[in-house]
């Protein structure tokens, strides 16, 4: 799975690009990882993004869901 995550991350941010400023390549990341926690579509979650699938799961678990951002 890290495979995977890395492989997409060079290939849709990184390859083939050149950043003038770390602070641009910085923020382009924190765009990115937004978008593929928040946004994507993940077929193998019937098309759903992976945040909505957890929200689910966990109100279908415990009845609530916590929408305070995860970083574990």
């Amino acid at each position: 799975m890290a495979e995977s995550f890395v492989d997409s991350f060079k290939t849709e941010l990184i390859a083939d690009r050149v950043w003038r400023t770390t602070s641009r390549l910085e923020l382009a990341i924190v765009e990115w990882v937004g978008w593929f926690n928040h946004q994507r579509l993940h077929s193998s979650l019937d098309d759903v993004p992976p945040v909505e699938f957890e929200a689910a799961h966990d109100y279908a678990i415990i009845g609530t869901v916590d929408l305070s951002p995860s970083f574990s």
